[in-house]
């Protein structure tokens, strides 16, 4: 039988315990699935005792955050509307940060949402790649530069660290943890025995357009434009039109924002459209190609691939989230 994982679910003033739990229930889960006590997790705090948390919830820390016992730690987030925010509570929990600082190597450190910039404040992210939720991306990046930020990931697992973007970053976390301790197999069954929604899994493919339509104006106005025009339709003169200027000063601006032609970067639009509904949706691909503008199936069924690497069928098999 194999040795039992113990994990810390870390407690501050403040912080957001729904994830704790949720991420404690789906450890207790594999557990029950399997029929061995493969998980245990224990509340941590820089100090034993009773700790206030978000909304009034007091939870009782019964390890240290230091303990030698613990083989992980699950960092939470806390409730922040702005950078500014953000750095207040930073400051207001030095001692954490530096409890953290502190925390040994072999100690796997977990983080998701804006716990992820207490992670980061302990230089335990330095030389690791990791992600960040998308309004906290700039700050963070300008900060932290020893961290090799990817946020256009939502989660990413090294060796000794992870990080997940958003308030439900735990569950791609204990998705990994689970996969790699028990097995694939074990955690789609708590998916269906649970009726989890899937983790997000975006192809490479797909990763940038969410984020570029948080930075760029024009970039979300042509990406509004392009969903509503069938993809048969979809010209440089008629996108520019559109949009009040011409072909040449279109090409030319997305060029510099995107590094893609127009055409490309329309396409790129109308087929990430194709991949949301494969993945959303029991839709089939002729009635998406219908839906979309497309002036064939085949036509579709060749793009797609052309860009992912995979048929609709297989894209909907590996991402598909029904």
């Amino acid at each position: 039988m194999p040795r039992t994982l113990r994990i810390g679910l870390l407690l501050f003033s403040n912080c957001m315990p729904a994830g704790l739990f949720a991420f404690a229930d789906l450890l207790y889960a594999a557990n029950r699935r399997t029929g061995h006590d493969l998980f245990e997790t224990v509340y941590v705090a820089v100090q034993i005792g009773s700790v206030e948390c978000a909304h009034g919830v007091t939870l009782q820390a019964t390890e240290s955050l230091d303990s030698d016992e613990l083989d992980a730690i699950l960092v939470p987030g806390f409730w922040a509307e702005s950078s500014q925010e953000v750095e207040t509570v930073l400051v207001a929990h030095s001692p954490l940060v530096a409890a953290l600082s502190n925390r040994a190597k072999r100690c796997t450190l977990l983080s998701y949402c804006t716990g992820v910039c207490l992670l980061a404040a302990s230089g335990q992210l330095n030389d690791q790649a990791a992600t960040i939720t998308w309004w906290l991306v700039e700050t963070m990046a300008q900060r932290y530069k020893k961290v090799r930020w990817q946020s256009e990931q939502t989660c990413i697992i090294n060796q000794r660290t992870a990080t997940a973007s958003g308030v439900n970053g735990y569950l791609p976390i204990a998705q990994a943890l689970i996969e790699k301790n028990v097995s694939s197999e074990i955690f789609r069954d708590l998916i269906k025995l649970m009726v989890l929604p899937r983790p997000a899994v975006v192809h490479t493919a797909f990763q940038t357009i969410s984020l570029m339509e948080q930075s760029d104006r024009l970039l979300r106005k042509l990406i509004v434009l392009v969903e509503q025009l069938p993809a048969e339709q979809l010209t440089v003169d008629k996108l520019g039109d559109n949009l009040g200027m011409s072909a040449r000063t279109l090409a030319r601006k997305v060029k510099k924002e995107t590094g893609l032609a127009v055409a490309a970067y329309a396409r790129l639009i109308k087929l990430n459209q194709v991949s949301e509904r494969l993945t959303l949706t029991s839709s089939t691909v002729s009635t998406i190609s219908l839906e979309l503008g497309f002036s064939s199936d085949s036509n579709l069924r060749r793009m797609f691939k052309e860009l992912t690497g995979l048929t609709p069928a297989e894209y909907r098999q590996k991402f598909g989230r029904y």
